[in-house]
């Protein structure tokens, strides 16, 4: 198992297992950077976070431990009042698994728009996208709420997203809400899995590219479990047969 550890230049460095980089806090804010050599470790001991008892069995490891995401999020906040501040932005949030760091990063925007030159004035949406079946991913995108989206004709909007996986998901929603003339679309998604079943797609912002794994935790879901847990996690086999629908 690796601790983050201290760069050369100050900084803390925490690598994912099977990438070839990472993130660096340094003095402040998070950078991506590039390792070299072999990298095989699986993330955090369960023992060393706290974890719900009920969820102790099914679990491998801790591969973003809760205050991570805190900090990567609060920077995530401060890159769009950057990028965006002075325009009215609708943020739109995709339900389910969105909701915790749609919250989380709201929460960090509207303590930037106190403390800050530029501010971003927002109002709030929801919508729903399905296309998990268990762990696999099905071929067709349901939306629910898409007949909303007309309300954002000549709208800013920001799309809040937990996880790019394919991209084909978000890719489809794109493609719906261009055919309502938004004035401008952007996208933040708190991780994007690397995988070989990958359109290309890669939002505006993100939080934390990931191993191809299926992960839980922080509002991410296996069949409406593990949204209750801090962390985000590897979801061990016996648990995708145990909560199986």
């Amino acid at each position: 198992m690796s601790l983050p550890c201290l760069s050369k230049n100050g900084g803390v460095c925490f690598s994912w297992p099977g990438t070839s980089g990472g993130w660096r806090l340094l003095f402040g804010r998070m950078e991506r950077f590039k390792m070299t050599g072999p990298y095989d470790e699986k993330g955090y001991e369960l023992d060393l976070f706290c974890v719900p008892k009920h969820y102790e069995e099914d679990l491998d490891r801790v591969i973003i431990p809760h205050g991570l995401i805190m900090d990567r999020t609060e920077r995530l906040a401060r890159d769009i009042v950057r990028d965006m501040g002075g325009h009215h932005i609708v943020a739109l949030c995709v339900l389910k698994g969105g909701y915790k760091f749609f919250s989380d990063l709201l929460d960090y925007i509207k303590a930037l728009n106190q403390n800050c030159d530029k501010s971003v004035p927002l109002t709030v949406d929801f919508i729903r996208l399905k296309s998990y079946c268990n762990d696999q991913s099905t071929n067709s995108v349901k939306v629910i709420g898409g007949d909303e989206l007309s309300t954002l004709t000549g709208k800013n909007v920001l799309i809040v997203e937990d996880i790019v996986e394919t991209g084909r998901t978000m890719e489809t929603l794109l493609s719906l809400l261009s055919e309502c003339n938004p004035k401008m679309v952007k996208v933040v998604s708190l991780l994007v899995k690397r995988t070989p079943r990958g359109s290309g797609y890669r939002p505006d912002y993100m939080g934390f590219e990931v191993p191809d794994w299926f992960l839980v935790g922080y509002a991410l879901d296996y069949n409406e479990y593990f949204r209750d847990l801090g962390h985000i996690c590897i979801l061990n086999e016996k648990a995708k047969v145990k909560y199986k629908v």
